[in-house]
């Protein structure tokens, strides 16, 4: 097991920028692939981007394509999501969560077995 904590949350205008940090525990970072969701008021948790163990995949929701980079720093146990050209839409719930797998990593919030605890993200217009 892995313990997550995010951090990064916050209010910012639309067309904004936030970079939300997700740091682990232990010392078997590495073996995890990463991802993170979001979940706004009232709607299913949804895949935001997800990134393999060693950074060779990478994967985005369509919603983020283009605006938002997934990155991992595999020596600081860390995870980060840098979200730029933010909307109104964003506005959510952030999570971080992993999974020890190799290869592609998984899109699905039900393949993940770790989780944060969230940092709200808020976007105005």
């Amino acid at each position: 097991q892995v313990q997550l904590v995010e951090s990064g949350g916050g209010l910012v205008q639309a067309g904004g920028s936030l970079r939300l940090s997700c740091a682990a525990s232990g010392r078997t970072f590495s073996s995890y692939a990463m991802g993170w969701f979001r979940q706004a008021p009232g709607k299913e948790r949804e895949f935001v981007a997800t990134i393999s163990r060693n950074g060779a995949y990478i994967y985005y929701a369509d919603s983020v394509k283009g605006r938002f980079t997934i990155s991992r720093d595999n020596a600081k146990n860390t995870v980060y999501l840098q979200m730029n050209s933010l909307k109104p839409e964003d506005t959510a719930a952030y999570y971080c969560a992993a999974v020890v797998r190799v290869g592609r990593p998984p899109q699905s919030a039900a393949s993940y077995d770790n989780w944060g605890q969230g940092t709200q993200v808020t976007v105005s217009s």
